[in-house]
C-alpha cells in the first residue's frame, strides 16, 4: 500500500528544496476531468493474467503476454498482439500450454520492434532466459534472438529501457550474489551490446532496486533511488552507455523512488517519491531540479511515470487500491494541465503505454473474474 506522508513533513520538504530549485505552483486550480475513450478495452485471448505490454507509439499495434492457471496446477502462456484502435487481438504469435514456463512482453523498441522474454522454469526455478523480436511488430510473427550478454546461471535480467524511433536501448541486470548491479547499452535489432559498467554506489546496488529510463540523445541509462529510512534522500546517476562513466548528484524528495521517465529532446526527467506524495522534475545536464506536491487522493503517492515527447508532457499514475485512480498530466514546467479520472489502474498502476500522435494511453486493469485487460484512455 503506498502512503502518502503528512502535510508537516511535505512543509519541510518544501523549504529544503530551496537548495536544488523552485516550487511550482501553478495549475493548482485544475479540476480533475473524466479519461476519455475508455470503450476500447484489450482482452487478452485466453483470459489470463497480463505479464507486460507495449505499444508501438508510431505504428497501430501493441502486444502483450499472458499466463493462465490450469486446472492440473500447470500454465497456458501466450503473446499476442493487438490492434490499438479497436483492442482486438490481431495474433497469437507464441504459445504454450501445460508448462511452467513464463512469457513476458517487456515493450516496444527501436523503430517498431517488439521485445519478449522467455522464463524457462524447472520446479520452482527459473534456470534459463531467452528472448524473442518481432521485428517489425505489424508483421506478426517472431523473427529472431536478441542474445544479451548474461549468464542465467549467474546474473538476473532486471530491466530494459528504450526511446522508440531510436535504435539502442539500456539494459539492467545484477549477479544472483548480494550486492551489485551493472547496465549496458544494445541495438536490439542489429543484437549488439555495449561494456558492462558496474555500478558501485551500494544506493543503487543493494535494498531496492533502482528505476531507469533511457536519454537516447546522450545514450545515458538515468537511474534514481532512495535507500534506508523513509526520510532518505534520493541520489540520481547518469551512466554513459557510450563512454562507461558514471555521475551522479543528490536529487529531491523523501522515500522510495517509484517512477521515472526521460524525456530525451530536452533533458528533462521527471520522478515520484513515496513518501511525501511528490513528483521532480530535473535538467539532467544542470543536475538542478524543483518539485511539486501532488494531489492528495487518500493515502496514497504517486507511482509510474510516462513521458510523451511529442507534446512534452509526463503522465503520473496515481493508483487507489480497490478503487479507480487518477493520471496526473504535468508539463516539463511542472504545472499540472490536467487530471484524468475514473481510471482502474490495477496492479498499482505500474506502467503506462503512450501513442502521442494519436494522444491515447494504455494501462492495465484487473477484472472480476481474476484476469486482467488493458484499459484505454485518450488525453
Amino acid at each position: 500500500m503506498k502512503k502518502a506522508f503528512s502535510h508537516v513533513m511535505v512543509a519541510t520538504l518544501v523549504c529544503l528544496c530551496c537548495l536544488a530549485g523552485s516550487i511550482a505552483t501553478a495549475g493548482q486550480n485544475t479540476e480533475p476531468e473524466q479519461a476519455g475513450g475508455q470503450a476500447v478495452v484489450v482482452q487478452d485471448k485466453f483470459g489470463g493474467q497480463i505479464f507486460g505490454y507495449g505499444i508501438d507509439r508510431n505504428g497501430s499495434e501493441g502486444m502483450l503476454s499472458e499466463i493462465l492457471a490450469l486446472s492440473d496446477g500447470k500454465l497456458l502462456i501466450a503473446t499476442e498482439t493487438f490492434d490499438q484502435k479497436t483492442g482486438k487481438i490481431i495474433k497469437v504469435v507464441a504459445k504454450k500450454t501445460e508448462t511452467l514456463d513464463n512469457f513476458i512482453t517487456l515493450g516496444v523498441v527501436g523503430s517498431h520492434i517488439g521485445l519478449e522474454q522467455v522464463q524457462h522454469v524447472k520446479g520452482i526455478f527459473v534456470v534459463k532466459r531467452t528472448y524473442n523480436i518481432l521485428n517489425p511488430i505489424d508483421g506478426n510473427k517472431l523473427t529472431g534472438p536478441w542474445t544479451p550478454p548474461l549468464d542465467d546461471k549467474k546474473e538476473l535480467f532486471e530491466d530494459v529501457e528504450a526511446d522508440q524511433g531510436t535504435p539502442n536501448v539500456a539494459v539492467m541486470a545484477s549477479p544472483d550474489a548480494c550486492c551489485g548491479r551493472f547496465v549496458f547499452g544494445s541495438d536490439v535489432a542489429a543484437n549488439t551490446f555495449g561494456p558492462k559498467i558496474v555500478l558501485k554506489d551500494s544506493i543503487f546496488t543493494g535494498g531496492v532496486p533502482p528505476i531507469m529510463a533511457f536519454d537516447s540523445k546522450t545514450n545515458q541509462a538515468v537511474l534514481a533511488q532512495a535507500q534506508g529510512s523513509p526520510f532518505s534522500v534520493p541520489e540520481i546517476a547518469l551512466a554513459n552507455l557510450t563512454k562507461s562513466k558514471i555521475t551522479e548528484f543528490t536529487g529531491l524528495g523523501f522515500g522510495l523512488v517509484n517512477g521515472l521517465a526521460v524525456d530525451s529532446a530536452t533533458g528533462i526527467a521527471c520522478t515520484t517519491t513515496e513518501t511525501d506524495n511528490s513528483a521532480e522534475f530535473y535538467n539532467l545536464a544542470k543536475k538542478t531540479g524543483f518539485i511539486v506536491v501532488l494531489p492528495v487522493i487518500g493515502k496514497y503517492s504517486g507511482a509510474a511515470v510516462a513521458v510523451d515527447p511529442l507534446h512534452k508532457l509526463f503522465f503520473i499514475t496515481h493508483p487507489v487500491p480497490g478503487a479507480p485512480g487518477q493520471i496526473h498530466v504535468y508539463n516539463e514546467k511542472g504545472n499540472l494541465i490536467k487530471s484524468l479520472t475514473g481510471i482502474d489502474m490495477g496492479p498499482a498502476g505500474l506502467y503506462v503505454a503512450l501513442n502521442p500522435s494519436k494522444r491515447t494511453g494504455f494501462v492495465q486493469t484487473s477484472l472480476q473474474n481474476g484476469g486482467s485487460a488493458l484499459q484505454a484512455f485518450t488525453y
